[in-house]
């Protein structure tokens, strides 16, 4: 009744490319420290950013940015 888990295999959100997903992948889900690094790169210079449409005067009024 041992079952030996099986190995889950995803996309590299880098690269595309086969990622090992399990504990004894360090860099899960990506497939390498290069395509991590990348992906941190993108985000500490705002490339995944989502657009939005430009504010109002209302949401310029209000600093907290909530919904009234």
């Amino acid at each position: 009744m041992n079952e030996i888990p099986k190995t889950r295999i995803v996309r590299c959100p880098t690269c595309g490319g086969d990622s090992i997903f399990a504990p004894g992948n360090q860099w899960r889900p990506f497939c390498s420290e290069r395509c991590r690094q990348i992906d941190l790169g993108a985000w500490a210079s705002e490339s995944y950013a989502v657009a939005a449409p430009p504010p109002t005067g209302d949401d310029l009024d209000d600093p907290s940015g909530l919904p009234h």
